[in-house]
């Protein structure tokens, strides 16, 4: 089932049936982008994607330019991203003319957001790789060099260099709360 009106978005923890074990998205999470080969935004949504009733292809397309930090651009962390997407499941604001709903959908992002950089020091992808300073200009890439839209190879090497892994754990862990928290006020 794809969500397609407002209607239907109003109340969209309706979806879940069932307690949800959040450990065990995380696990899910962390599994699809170290084997399964998905980038960080990705790995978020569809550890989640099926209690909103959207199908896994269209999950992992409706996300798939937003890993690498937005299409390698190495910006916002990706698994943040996820979690922004799913916080519009859970808070939706379809209606633009609705301030309320976009009150409570921009709230849920800036807590997300807030609680991952509470715990990881940054939202932005670079700063959390390493590869620049928190206080360095922003750019494209490293020092403002563009860097190449190949997504880089999934190698030991480089799982071992990168906290990807980690963080992804780290967005599905935050947003599974929002989560089981929206549908324990919903019931």
């Amino acid at each position: 089932m794809v969500l397609q009106d407002t209607a239907t978005c109003q109340n969209i923890c309706q979806f879940i049936m069932k307690p949800i074990n959040i450990e065990e998205r995380v696990e899910k999470a962390r599994r699809l982008f170290k084997e399964g080969g998905y980038n960080c935004c990705q790995a978020v949504v569809l550890a989640y994607n099926d209690i909103f009733g959207i199908d896994d292809t269209l999950a992992a397309s409706l996300s798939s330019g937003f890993g690498g930090g937005m299409g390698r651009m190495r910006e916002v962390c990706g698994s943040v991203s996820g979690m922004i997407f799913l916080a519009g499941l859970i808070r939706p604001a379809a209606d633009p003319s609705d301030k309320e709903a976009r009150t409570g959908n921009y709230a849920l992002v800036q807590e997300v957001a807030g609680e991952f950089k509470a715990l990881n020091g940054s939202i932005i992808c670079k700063e959390l790789l390493g590869l620049t300073s928190c206080s360095a200009p922003s750019g494209n890439g490293i020092h403002g060099i563009p860097e190449s839209p190949v997504p880089s190879d999934r190698t030991p090497e480089y799982y071992k260099k990168r906290p990807c892994e980690e963080l992804v754990g780290i967005s599905a862990r935050i947003i599974g709360e929002k989560i089981l928290h929206a549908a324990q006020d919903n019931k």
